[in-house]
């Protein structure tokens, strides 16, 4: 058995502390802005226009599961504190809402740029696997989301939980990671488009349904835990998607390559590398929890001035 004893926080930095948890983040958006720009040709984008992709991408997945944290998680403390509800450093975001945030800033990118919505997001199903599974490692350096209690040999004693836990967080980061070579397989058959963005969606929510059965949810959706009501709604669309795009046609249509432009690369960059900073800021679990929390191993964190006293105004 193992006794969580990890400092979630890397550094502090004139009083703004940077969190493990939030790396995971910045480490994802890199690994999606790399992966996109080796497979530009693919969909004939410029550099420029890869820059558009990442930065799109980044602000669906923040946007995305802030707002799914809130409304399905945390509504009961948002609706008497709106104040917070864009205090991202003040943690609190949804694994659901940032898939679904993804790919509404993928489509976002795809209007603006007039490509394929499903090629593009096929594209990003590998290194979204990728964020996915960081994440969770991030979650578990954290030391939150805590899973049901167990006598198993590889228990893990969290510093807010009674008893010896299942590391959930390992659980769902190592089947996350697992996708990536099954995704990587069937994008070799060069499948129509849409098949790995449904298949993405359907390996990513359906084994975390038998992953879940393991974890401690406080909240409920349909009378079920919230996140396995999200899972079986992803496991269905994943794989009504996945079936309905299966036996379509490949396109024929070849990419036409934009046209490359120095012109307005420069604050692209700068606005991209701002949301890698910022993420570093994201720490683990709910908004209205981090700072009791975490202020048990960081007691300057509860009195600091971007910490308000949530506790006593909740």
């Amino acid at each position: 058995m193992f006794t969580h004893d990890i400092d979630p926080i890397i550094a502090t930095l004139g009083g703004i502390h940077l969190w493990w948890y939030g790396l995971s983040y910045s480490l994802g958006f890199l690994n999606a802005h790399f992966f996109v720009r080796r497979h530009r040709g693919q969909l004939g984008l410029s550099t420029q226009a890869v820059l558009d992709l990442s930065l799109l991408l980044a602000v669906g997945v923040l946007v995305g599961g802030r707002l799914v944290q809130i409304v399905c998680y945390e509504w009961p403390f948002y609706s008497e504190h709106p104040e917070f509800a864009s205090a991202f450093w003040l943690g609190g975001m949804a694994t659901h809402g940032l898939m679904l945030g993804g790919l509404f800033g993928v489509w976002a990118f795809a209007r603006l740029h007039g490509k394929s919505f499903l090629e593009t997001a096929d594209v990003l199903a590998i290194p979204g696997a990728f964020i996915l599974g960081v994440g969770r490692l991030g979650n578990f350096i954290d030391g939150q989301i805590v899973g049901s209690v167990t006598s198993a040999w590889w228990a893990v004693k969290f510093p807010d939980a009674d008893g010896f836990r299942h590391p959930v967080v390992l659980y769902d980061g190592l089947k996350n990671l697992l996708i990536i070579p099954l995704l990587a397989l069937l994008a070799r058959r060069r499948p129509p488009a849409g098949v790995l963005t449904g298949a993405f969606l359907f390996l990513y929510a359906f084994p975390r349904i038998l992953v879940d059965i393991f974890r401690e949810y406080s909240t409920t959706l349909l009378g079920i835990p919230t996140g396995q009501s999200l899972n079986i709604a992803m496991s269905v669309a994943g794989l009504a998607l996945w079936c309905a795009r299966r036996n379509s046609p490949q396109s024929a249509r070849a990419a036409t390559m934009d046209k490359e432009s120095a012109h307005g690369q420069g604050w692209r960059r700068a606005a991209f590398t701002a949301l890698l900073v910022f993420s570093l800021t994201m720490p683990s679990d709910w908004t209205q929890d981090v700072p009791q929390r975490y202020g048990k191993r960081h007691p300057g964190l509860v009195h600091s001035s971007i910490y308000p006293a949530i506790g006593a105004r909740n």
